[in-house]
């Protein structure tokens, strides 16, 4: 870990001496958007319908996902028009846990709402994404960068300065015009995961090299919230 990733580690923790942590968990916060997703799966992921009891079709999961934040907040600090990137990488059952994760948050971020997206996808807010501060063994950390997340047509594309080049579209079925939606899921994310697939998934960051054209990807709408 570099100096810069480690100072922002022990920021986590450390920002407001003598008053509770907000890695306890107790402020509101929400999040309404999209979700995308490209991993190394061969075909659609099998995480979304077994619910990580069955292994990625690699045996190993790598992914890295784009969230664009139409509206939200924690606490007081306001959220809408910001985006976040981020690298998972899973050694085999998703259940078990062992994840490694990184952040790249938007640099329009205030700096409390930079803070508070380090806690959301860290799991340190609880909430939706509270699962991340049980499964996720190593934070790699969080970095400020021009995180871009833009729509054109169907195609979803995420631009995170040269770390991460992603474009995802949907899966169309009989109905070309329509896209393949699995529906009505426990999924962590949302209920709702539409098929897609990677037209582009390159990443170079933290020490990765992963190239994923072509690979599994997915889009979701998400409604998350905390810290309950």
């Amino acid at each position: 870990m570099t100096s810069d990733r480690l100072e922002t580690a022990e920021r986590i923790d450390n920002r407001h001496p003598g008053a509770p942590k907000s890695g306890q968990g107790t402020v509101p916060w929400a999040i309404k958007g999209e979700l995308i997703l490209n991993c190394n799966c061969t075909v659609f992921c099998p995480c979304v319908v077994s619910l990580g009891k069955h292994a990625p079709t690699e045996g190993y999961c790598q992914a890295w996902a784009g969230v664009r934040i139409d509206e939200g907040h924690y606490g007081n600090e306001d959220l809408s028009g910001l985006n976040v990137g981020l690298i998972l990488e899973i050694p085999g059952l998703m259940a078990r846990g062992n994840w490694k994760a990184a952040a790249y948050i938007d640099e329009r971020a205030s700096n409390d709402a930079y803070n508070g997206l380090i806690d959301i996808f860290s799991g340190k807010a609880r909430g939706t994404t509270g699962l991340f501060k049980v499964l996720v063994s190593e934070f790699l950390g969080a970095e400020r960068a021009p995180v871009i997340f833009e729509t054109e047509g169907k195609t979803r594309r995420l631009i995170v300065g040269k770390q991460i080049h992603g474009e995802v579209v949907p899966v169309g079925g009989a109905d070309s015009d329509q896209d393949i939606v699995v529906t009505n899921t426990e999924y962590w994310m949302g209920p709702d995961i539409t098929v897609a697939t990677a037209t582009k998934g390159r990443v170079r960051a933290f020490g990765r090299v992963w190239d994923f054209d072509g690979r599994s990807a997915e889009i979701c709408q998400i409604d998350w919230k905390g810290p309950r």
